[in-house]
């Protein structure tokens, strides 16, 4: 596939652009990874399957990709705002009485599990917030000498007034200083810092707590905006092409990374900006602060109480797909219902092409036909180069699966289209649904083949019915079966099946 054509949508300057990577043939992208204090939930499945599909395609085009996305361990408080309140993963062990790092490890061995499920492709490097301590302390220092930081009690600040009358602030939340200034929101814990919208790029640990590094401060920790500034630019350079993350990031974590990066580097490190939306509850957004969120093993096992059924992780991928990144999803059954009925579709007209021959004439026998073929191909592309819109390349891919289908069913002729165009459509939907889309089908690899086994002795026995002239067996056999989504149908070449 040519490159040169794919666009973005960059949150920094809102609107699609032309993606030119900084180096030509490789391109840099960083992803805010999980806090690991708690297990995978609904909302962390949607970042890890957007930025995968963005590493998967790129890689398609040909690129050579760095993918990095951190595992915050240390440093996100409770109040991510203000900055205050107690360490989330600290919190977690001392609930739990367990050591720190054992939260971490328990975690984020989930993390990896879910994520192998939903089948996203490891990143190139998975860097950790306490692997990376002294870089961070040099970051701080570094800040302070520039004078856009102050230490105060053990812990230092970035002046945010300061940044703002020789840097533009906001650019990317579009918040207003201003209005952050005046706000009469009075944060606790905030008495150290001079003005409200300044942010801890270094926090004093208190007494009892363990995570905590000595420094030139006293002992304490990172902040958590800081760890990203500092990992991406040292696996990726002080200048990359993409950074991602969920839209609940933009501000203060991404507003901040720009400014320390900034204050540090002496410019913006970033190229393109990428922000998935949310998925939401009642219209609310789904996360482990709100309590309102279904963990990705309550959905693969059914278990909770807004649940009609369980989900494969196959399903939850196609939902996440079936949206564009930016739009919200709200959940429902009803939407993971027809996601799973709409995997089944396309897994099923998967297999249908991959076992098709073509009868191997050159000219198209029905030039509409192939020229249509040919059109929907394209528009997968075309629609994939548009800011990565999986929901139009769903859509596209459901029009080819009734065209497989007609070919299956003998509805339409294998020699209506030409051998360049059978080789295009097999070619072009293989590469989609499980290259790119990253789609799978999760009974290829569990059953053994017992699918196929039984349902073709299910209907040699039909079969064996149909020639006694038994119809109300015959038909008994395939209303069970349609009840249970699978389509039987007779032809002058036998009988077939295929998954609703």
């Amino acid at each position: 596939m040519e490159k040169g054509k794919l666009k973005v949508y960059n949150t920094l300057t809102r609107k699609k652009e032309l993606f030119v990577p900084i180096n030509k043939d490789y391109v840099g992208m960083y992803v805010c990874g999980p806090t690991v204090y708690g297990n995978p939930h609904l909302g962390h499945a949607r970042p890890a399957v957007t930025f995968d599909v963005v590493f998967r395609y790129l890689k398609h085009l040909g690129y050579k990709v760095r993918y990095v996305r951190n595992i915050t361990d240390v440093g996100h408080l409770e109040n991510e705002e203000a900055g205050t309140g107690e360490d989330k993963i600290a919190k977690k062990a001392r609930l739990e009485q367990l050591e720190p790092m054992e939260v971490v490890q328990s975690y984020t061995l989930k993390y990896h599990e879910a994520y192998q499920l939903l089948n996203t492709l490891p990143p190139s490097i998975e860097p950790c917030a306490t692997g990376h301590i002294p870089e961070q302390i040099e970051w701080v220092e570094k800040i302070l000498e520039s004078g856009f930081a102050y230490e105060s009690n053990g812990s230092v600040y970035l002046d945010v007034l300061a940044y703002a009358e020789k840097h533009k602030y906001g650019g990317l939340s579009g918040r207003v200083l201003a209005d952050l200034l005046e706000t009469t929101r009075e944060l606790e814990g905030q008495e150290e810092k001079r003005n409200k919208p300044d942010f801890a790029i270094w926090k004093k640990a208190p007494e009892e707590h363990i995570m905590k590094w000595n420094s030139p401060w006293g002992l304490g920790m990172p902040g958590w905006h800081l760890e990203c500034s500092v990992m991406s630019t040292k696996y990726l350079g002080e200048q990359f092409d993409i950074h991602g993350g969920g839209m609940d990031l933009l501000f203060p974590h991404h507003e901040s990374e720009i400014v320390q990066s900034v204050c540090y580097c002496g410019h913006e490190t970033v190229r393109y900006w990428m922000h998935n939306n949310m998925i939401t509850i009642n219209g609310q957004k789904m996360g482990k602060s709100l309590n309102n969120f279904i963990t990705l093993d309550e959905l693969f096992a059914g278990d909770h109480e807004l649940l009609e059924s369980s989900y494969s992780p196959m399903t939850i991928r196609f939902l996440i797909l079936g949206a564009h990144y930016r739009s919200t999803i709200d959940f429902s059954n009803k939407g993971l219902k027809d996601a799973e009925k709409g995997h089944k579709k396309i897994m099923n007209a998967l297999k249908l092409l991959n076992q098709m021959e073509h009868p191997g004439n050159a000219e198209a026998k029905n030039q509409e036909e192939d020229t249509l073929i040919n059109q929907i191909c394209d528009l997968c592309y075309e629609h994939i180069n548009d800011d990565f819109n999986t929901a139009k390349v769903i859509a596209d891919l459901f029009e080819l699966t009734s065209k497989i289908n007609a070919f299956h069913n003998k509805q339409l002729s294998l020699d209506a289209i030409s051998t360049a165009t059978f080789s295009k459509l097999k070619q072009h939907f293989n590469d989609f649904v499980t290259d790119i889309l990253g789609l799978k089908d999760e009974g290829a690899n569990t059953d053994n083949g017992l699918t196929d086994g039984l349902m073709e002795l299910i209907l040699k026995i039909r079969s064996e019915a149909r020639q006694k002239k038994d119809w109300g067996t015959s038909d008994l056999i395939r209303d069970e079966l349609k009840a249970l989504k699978v389509l039987v149908k007779d032809g002058k070449d036998g009988t077939s099946w295929s998954i609703e």
